[in-house]
């Protein structure tokens, strides 16, 4: 199917969302895929995961609007348990999905306030920078925001998971450094203006994730997303580039491994 090996660098394959990962049956063997965590328990369940998969890698980070099934109520106590799985874990390889969101939360979550959201993400930028982690930004509603708190720090690196700034905003994520990039999912498929956003990016600057099992992309739109669907994603970049599915496989996977320090043997 492919001729190089490929990286989904985000999905969520926790139990609840695909019970058949721990088998393997979820997978094809030409994938690597990195976990993102949502919470402690999520985030707990990535590390045990790549633990016992070796083309998985763990994320760990608390979304700005994910609450626990632990009910760790205080944030200090989740940023606590976060760090404790990082400097306890080589499976870890980034910290996130962290970030801000000022759009109204699922039913089922209770809405943070920017105060809390905030106290959130700076906890997880300082674990970062401890641990030396690229950051998976989750920015929606709130991209310029974000961007405003990156800049006040130095050597930092990361992904703008699911970019969705625009053209106007390319410059600014640029701006923050030359280790952060552009995460692209599978709406690039069907959403003729994010594939001119993407023609925008320069190339060493962009990464491809599924966020599985959500956003799916042609052909299999309206169904559950899978990693191995990410195929279709790399596609439709080497179709914008004008590049062939090879060479655009190689360019994209360099850019995930050198951002995440992963490397596939």
């Amino acid at each position: 199917m492919y001729n190089y090996f490929v990286i989904d660098t985000h999905a969520h394959l926790s139990e609840k969302f695909c019970p058949d990962v721990k088998s393997g049956q979820a997978l094809i063997e030409e994938l690597t895929v990195i976990l993102a965590g949502s919470n402690v328990t999520d985030s707990r369940e990535n590390i045990e995961l790549a633990k016992n998969n070796l083309k998985l890698w763990a994320s760990v980070g608390i979304h700005p609007q994910c609450t626990d099934p632990e009910n760790l109520d205080a944030i200090e106590k989740q940023l606590k348990l976060l760090e404790d799985m990082v400097k306890s874990n080589k499976y870890v390889v980034a910290i996130g999905e962290c970030g801000l969101d000022f759009s109204p939360p699922p039913p089922e979550e209770r809405e943070r306030s920017k105060e809390e959201q905030e106290k959130l993400f700076l906890g997880q930028i300082k674990i970062a920078k401890k641990y030396q982690k690229p950051l998976i930004i989750h920015a929606r509603k709130a991209i310029d925001e974000v961007i405003e708190i990156l800049k006040k720090y130095k050597n930092l690196s990361g992904v703008f998971h699911c970019y969705t700034g625009g053209k106007k905003r390319i410059q600014k994520v640029l701006g923050l450094g030359d280790q952060w990039y552009f995460g692209i999912d599978g709406n690039l498929t069907y959403e003729v203006g994010l594939a001119e956003v993407v023609a925008a990016i320069p190339k060493e600057r962009l990464i491809l994730e599924t966020d599985s099992p959500f956003l799916t992309p042609v052909p299999f739109r309206g169904q559950t997303n899978k990693p191995e669907y990410v195929k279709y994603i790399y596609e439709k970049l080497a179709e914008i580039w004008k590049l062939s599915l090879n060479e655009t496989e190689k360019m994209i996977d360099r850019n995930a491994k050198r951002l995440f320090n992963i490397i596939r043997e």
